[in-house]
């Protein structure tokens, strides 16, 4: 994912003051553009202590087939943004996804364990007890009209039914 271009002028008012005012206000403004939560910042190849050093410590590890693993940098629970990089046998980045999409929200389906689910989608924002000994997990992602994806989790550990998107009410005015 690119910078969004609201941020770049931010940027470049950083980068600005940086150079007519050198204050450390502005340095660390410009810092933190470098630091951008929502931008991945390793490439395949590279080592896993390359890429513990770019992008800090994960929020979660996924053990997968033939000792690979899964990475997960979440920015929730108010985040949209979840990054899952691969890594390979020998620790290598293997491929990074941002997986909050429409499109991984879509291959939900009935009947998938729940841990097939976190490597796909991630930790979500928020988990809410419902009826019938089951959770219903909830994912913010990036759009335009306020919406988050909702999966009902059984008790047993599998999805029921498919992933819904539906309004989030952190956006509902009182």
């Amino acid at each position: 994912m690119t910078s969004s271009s609201a941020a770049r002028p931010a940027c470049r008012l950083a980068t600005w003051l940086a150079i007519w005012l050198t204050t450390g206000l502005a340095a660390a403004m410009l810092a933190g553009c470098a630091a951008n939560p929502w931008q991945v910042r390793v490439t395949p190849g590279q080592t896993e202590a390359e890429m513990l050093a770019a992008m800090g410590t994960p929020t979660a590890r996924y053990p997968m087939a033939s000792s690979t693993q899964r990475v997960e940098y979440a920015t929730g629970p108010s985040g949209k943004v979840t990054w899952m990089i691969d890594l390979d046998a020998t620790g290598r980045v293997k491929a990074t996804e941002q997986v909050l999409t429409v499109q991984n929200f879509a291959r939900v389906r009935n009947g998938q364990t729940s841990q097939d689910l976190l490597l796909m989608l991630g930790q979500p924002a928020e988990r809410a007890r419902e009826g019938q000994n089951s959770e219903t997990w909830s994912w913010r992602y990036e759009n335009n009209n306020c919406l988050w994806a909702r999966v009902t989790v059984s008790g047993l550990g599998h999805v029921r039914g498919n992933a819904l998107i539906q309004g989030d009410p952190r956006c509902d005015t009182p």
